[in-house]
């Protein structure tokens, strides 16, 4: 089972997830040091909660607790983007890299939204 994928690692809203903190992830790295435990912390934890959501959610049992991780990560998602307007604000980064994250922020919530519709229409038929 080395090389095992499967169950939420399968999902395409988990795996742009993933690609969303990674971007996040390149770009805090250039912040300044005295941003360590403030932005960068705060942008690197909200990146992770959106994809760590979506796993644990769909580990739930129940379709409603799972919509609710869902939910949870993105309101997360959505933490991430005020982040980093805050970044942009403060001219960590430039106008280009904002819209770069604000598309990355769009596909992943499109996604998500799906994901929770689907999610939802799969508890009304149970």
């Amino acid at each position: 089972m080395d090389n095992y994928k499967g169950g939420f690692e399968d999902l395409e809203v988990w795996k742009e997830a993933i690609d969303y903190r990674k971007y996040i992830s390149s770009i805090i790295k250039k912040f300044p040091v005295e941003e360590k435990y403030k932005l960068v912390d705060q942008l690197s934890r909200s990146a992770r909660s959106v994809h760590a959501n979506i796993a644990e959610g769909y580990g739930r049992f129940h379709y409603q607790e799972n919509i609710q991780f869902c939910r949870q990560a993105r309101g997360s998602l959505m933490e991430t983007l005020d982040h980093s307007i805050c970044a942009n604000d403060e001219g960590y980064i430039d106008e280009e890299t904002l819209n770069r994250i604000r598309e990355h922020y769009s596909l992943v919530l499109r996604l998500l939204n799906g994901y929770i519709t689907f999610l939802t229409n799969k508890k009304k038929e149970s």
